[in-house]
């Protein structure tokens, strides 16, 4: 039966091509507006580790002037200081751990035909591959004991192997970085997370570095800081040793958990640990240490912004105006359809019947108001990529998710848009219709 009323419609949409190209266009732009936006929104707030996303957690402690917060309402800093990325890596009291920053320098190809170029470096513990799972294309990882001894080892990404190696595998190589001669343990495949969830400091869809080294070298080499630093008083002495010793924040801390529910315990160890601290003359303020999820983190960073789900609120409600000009459409469509309802109805058909014939007419509207708003998503997506450059690199591409989402909105668009015109159009009374044909 359905069949059947799919080729009544398909007539009945042939008989009036214009009307019906005003119907697939009012529901294809709106579509097209409503999926840019929602895929945007989408990217931006997917879940970037699902498998243990429930298991990483963002450490926040407060170190900050016992006379103002870091951020209103008494929130305490996004980072930790290089002595809280170091001490709490080291106490080892989660089932893996790792402090980072980042930080940058200049590698020196061996190729004579090669130029030196300024690379940006994420220093982090042997925890950190584990925990966040980059594929490797070849080697792994370097182990806890590198990070003890400060070996110098380093792990390039793909990009940064095809500069110096072309490509090839580099496991075992040696790369000199700033004047200091590094052996490559692993190279990274294609990993971008978006978005960067474990450092949102400097941008949530920044890329990611090209190279890794031991957080340990910091301080042994003496390695620039790069990112955000936030200082609350100034530094001691003019050394390096000080500003590694003061309150400036610019590292990252994050932990995995067997189990969330080891999460309570973890809290009692912050708070033993900064009470402690307390004790030496360090953090003023009242207590105030957090664990945030990966999703949670996201959401207290605020990663979507509020004008991004504006654009999406104002693109839905372009997509109810679309509706409502499809209903006067419809309604124009079955008023002129009458005379054929009336002797419908007087044949015996019932009301229930022509609604379902009429509301697969409207699916097929909706259907192919559905693949012009993809199309126009598609192009709305790539006009945003190149606005934006490389900071929307994984944002702007339509997803198996995200065309099931569009064609099931421009489907139970066009069947409600069609609800109003139908019902009026077989509420009509047979008799007296056809009296005036």
């Amino acid at each position: 039966m359905i069949a059947y009323y799919g080729r009544l419609a398909l007539l009945s949409l042939k008989k009036n091509v214009s009307l019906t190209g005003l119907m697939i266009a009012a529901i294809g732009l709106g579509i097209g507006a409503a999926m840019t936006t929602i895929t945007v929104n989408y990217l931006m707030s997917a879940d970037p580790i699902p498998n243990k996303s429930d298991r990483l957690f963002a450490v926040q402690v407060d170190n900050w002037s016992p006379n103002e917060a870091y951020s209103e309402p008494n929130l305490p800093p996004d980072q930790v200081t290089w002595l809280e990325a170091t001490q709490l890596t080291e106490a080892k009291m989660a089932y893996r751990q790792a402090g980072m920053g980042t930080s940058y320098g200049v590698i020196e190809p061996k190729g004579q035909d090669q130029k030196p170029y300024l690379a940006s470096v994420r220093i982090t513990y042997a925890d950190f591959f584990p925990m966040f799972e980059p594929p490797f294309l070849y080697g792994s990882g370097w182990s806890s004991q590198a990070d003890e001894a400060r070996e110098l080892v380093i792990v390039l990404s793909k990009e940064a192997n095809n500069e110096i190696f072309g490509g090839a595998n580099s496991v075992g190589e040696t790369v000199t970085f700033s004047g200091n001669i590094f052996r490559v343990v692993g190279v990274l495949d294609e990993w971008e997370p978006k978005p960067k969830f474990f450092d949102l400091a400097t941008g949530a869809f920044n890329d990611m570095e090209d190279v890794y080294m031991p957080y340990t070298l910091k301080q042994a080499l003496e390695l620039d800081t790069s990112g955000n630093n936030n200082c609350w008083k100034p530094i001691a002495e003019e050394t390096f040793q000080a500003f590694l010793n003061s309150e400036c924040v610019n590292s990252q801390f994050w932990i995995e958990l067997e189990d969330p529910a080891d999460k309570g315990a973890y809290l009692d160890f912050l708070h033993n640990y900064v009470a402690e601290q307390k004790q030496l003359g360090r953090f003023p303020r009242e207590q105030n240490n957090r664990l945030h999820n990966v999703m949670e983190w996201l959401e207290y960073q605020e990663v979507v912004a509020d004008d991004a789900q504006m654009m999406m609120y104002m693109a839905l409600m372009f997509l109810v105006v679309c509706l409502l000009n499809t209903i006067a459409l419809l309604l124009a469509k079955f008023t002129g359809r009458f005379g054929e309802i009336a002797l419908r109805r007087a044949v015996g058909a019932s009301r229930r019947t022509l609604m379902l014939q009429y509301s697969v007419e409207a699916a097929i509207v909706g259907v192919l108001g559905g693949l012009l708003g993809l199309v126009l998503a598609w192009f709305g997506l790539q006009g945003i990529s190149a606005l934006y450059g490389d900071s929307t690199e994984g944002l702007t591409s339509l997803d198996g998710t995200m065309i099931f989402v569009g064609f099931a909105l421009a489907i139970i668009s066009s069947i409600l848009a069609a609800l109003y015109p139908t019902w009026r159009a077989c509420s009509i009374a047979p008799a007296g219709q056809l009296k005036t044909q």
